[in-house]
């Protein structure tokens, strides 16, 4: 999956559409990638706190349950869901469902994609 937004413009299109296509010739692997560009800086923040980037950082290491995850960052269970609610809102992670045998279903937190780019500007 490949979301982006820019601002360059129909040339900068493509400029990157022909890179693409010249991996894809190759046979080079092209990585997911996500990049997301904020109006106002504000918004930004409320997108990033400290800890939802040790979330973000943590995922993208090792898929973990919220549980899992809230263990591993030492913290409570629901403002880890919170903080992934959040980042999911902004399609930074995305929550997976897996089956727990004898145990239901678990979600799994993981990364949109292998480089999350974020920009804003002044």
């Amino acid at each position: 999956m490949k979301t982006k937004v820019f601002a360059d413009g129909f040339e900068g299109h493509v400029r990157r559409s022909l890179d693409r296509a010249a991996k894809f010739d190759r046979g080079e692997p092209v990585k997911a990638e996500r990049i997301l560009t904020f109006a106002d800086p504000l918004h930004m923040l409320q997108c990033l706190t400290a800890e939802r980037i040790r979330i973000f950082q943590t995922v993208k290491a090792k898929r973990l349950s919220v549980s899992a995850l809230a263990e591993e960052l030492g913290r409570n269970r629901g403002s880890v869901t919170r903080d992934v609610n959040k980042l999911k809102q902004f399609g930074l992670v995305r929550l997976r469902e897996e089956v727990n045998p004898g145990h239901g279903v678990v979600k799994i937190v993981e990364p949109v994609a292998a480089k999350v780019e974020l920009r804003s500007e002044l």
